[in-house]
């Protein structure tokens, strides 16, 4: 451990560049002060949180050494323990479960400080990882689907006889959008490429499960489905680029979280007057918008979910402690690319 220790600090893990995940010094332990809550904020004290792609994709990133490491961390479950002067939605002692900001320290650390407006009260018949598992793959998902693609949140009579094709069913996101679709009342066409995936995907929701591997058109309309209505890329948008806009209806919306590599030929969607648009969790927090808040209410509704069995934890490993070591391993595995569902490591014995 670097740093000398005050009974003031808190103990973190960071990343100083990017190393293979295989060499001990990809992430260092360290110590910091711990902060005091102010305005919004709330200081909790970390139970449990999850690796997610965007966690490995910085740490890569991280190509010219830093002088203070880099906390990663972007999916946690915790306990409040202090909160600022202007905060009203929680209190200490509340279990609380958060993605926080692209721009502040990261959730691999003993204590974080988060703004209460994008934080909900955990679920209360959940174990700690089941919980950590979910808020970045859930707040995702919903605006995906609710805000960018615009589908009615309730409101059966509306999406009766629609269909979303959701690429990568098996991710997490994918793994949440599939159960957010249907309940929605979607028919649900996602893919997957594996058995495994394959039976994953359909038991998250999936009406039918086609290969991304081969050719998605042929696909889809040997289901009996010239166009989809709603499009969720969450793999490789340059890669599916020509599948999604053959694939879309006229009118139909698309979204991508993934980003791309080179242009898209947004040319390629003016004669079925398609939409498209980006999905990124952070944006509300990065640009501190004045909707905000509205991630404090998905994530109360994610709860309830949660919690009524409405929506089942995407889980599928669980690392203990939170510590450099597990961290290692939670990345190698998110790294290779054959994760379904999410991994989590938690303080806590389940």
């Amino acid at each position: 451990m670097k740093g000398s220790f005050k009974m003031t600090d808190m103990r973190a893990i960071g990343v100083t560049r990017y190393r293979p995940i295989e060499d001990p010094e990809s992430f260092t332990t360290f110590f910091e002060p711990k902060s005091t809550p102010t305005n919004h904020d709330l200081l909790v004290k970390i139970i449990a949180t999850s690796v997610n792609p965007v966690d490995t994709g910085v740490r890569q990133g991280i190509q010219t050494p830093l002088k203070q490491p880099k906390v990663l961390g972007w999916d946690a479950y915790g306990t409040v323990e202090a909160t600022g002067e202007a905060v009203s939605l929680f209190q200490p002692g509340d279990r609380v479960m958060y993605a926080g900001s692209f721009i502040r320290p990261g959730t691999d650390s003993e204590y974080q400080l988060v703004d209460e407006r994008i934080v909900g009260h955990a679920p209360k018949h959940l174990k700690p990882a089941e919980i950590a598992a979910m808020p970045l793959t859930s707040l995702t998902a919903w605006e995906a689907l609710f805000e960018q693609l615009h589908i009615p949140v309730d409101n059966a009579a509306e999406t009766h006889g629609k269909t979303i094709l959701i690429i990568n069913g098996a991710g997490g996101v994918g793994s949440v959008a599939t159960q957010l679709a249907r309940m929605a009342g979607l028919k649900v066409i996602a893919t997957a490429s594996r058995p495994e995936t394959i039976a994953w995907t359909k038991a998250h929701g999936a009406n039918e499960v086609v290969n991304h591997r081969q050719d998605l058109v042929q696909q889809v309309r040997d289901l009996g489905v010239t166009f989809v209505d709603y499009i969720l890329e969450l793999s490789d948008l340059n890669q599916h680029w020509h599948e999604i806009t053959e694939l879309i209806a006229p009118s139909g919306h698309i979204v991508s979280i993934t980003g791309s590599d080179q242009p898209i030929d947004l040319r390629a969607l003016k004669q079925k007057r398609a939409t498209f648009a980006w999905e990124w969790m952070y944006t509300k927090s990065y640009y501190q918008t004045a909707d905000m808040i509205s991630q404090h209410k998905i994530l109360e509704q994610v709860s309830q979910l949660l919690d009524s069995g409405q929506l089942r934890s995407t889980l599928t490993k669980t690392l203990f402690p939170i510590n450099a070591d597990n961290l290692r391993a939670a990345h190698r595995l998110v790294e290779s690319h054959h994760m379904m569902g999410k991994v989590v490591i938690t303080n806590e014995h389940e």
